[in-house]
């Protein structure tokens, strides 16, 4: 049987690059977001994360779906699968790294070694559509 693991993920593109993150003592970066608590929705999940880890409040009417997304979940057991849903919002405030986020960085697609393997999937689709340079 294998084990899913899902998460929220914020895709925020300027010019050409991706907003990620890298934890506290890692070294690959991630799109921010985070694993949804009991009972809410993708919505609520993507709106407490994005506060609790980069300080900026997403505008809920703002936020849409960009896709799903599922691969091997990095640095887990093999067997373990994580799925990402993945939405883009607009947001007010200054993005700061916040709890555990050791910094934040704008990544493009030349970047994508750097990137768990569900990212990289995400990374080869916002290639393809020309969003990320």
């Amino acid at each position: 049987m294998t084990a899913m693991i899902d998460k929220i993920a914020w895709i925020h593109i300027v010019e050409g690059k991706v907003l990620s993150a890298r934890s506290n003592g890692k070294d690959t970066y991630y799109f921010p977001g985070g694993k949804r608590e009991a009972g809410e929705t993708d919505n609520e999940t993507l709106i407490r994360e994005i506060e609790e880890e980069l300080t900026v409040h997403i505008q809920p009417d703002t936020i849409q779906l960009f896709g799903k997304f599922a691969a091997a979940a990095h640095g887990k057991e093999a067997g373990v699968q994580v799925q990402m849903t993945c939405l883009t919002a607009d947001y007010s405030g200054t993005l700061a790294p916040a709890a555990e986020i050791a910094e934040l960085a704008w990544l493009s697609y030349k970047d994508r070694d750097k990137v768990s393997a569900v990212s990289q999937l995400i990374f080869d689709q916002l290639h393809e559509m020309k969003l990320l340079l």
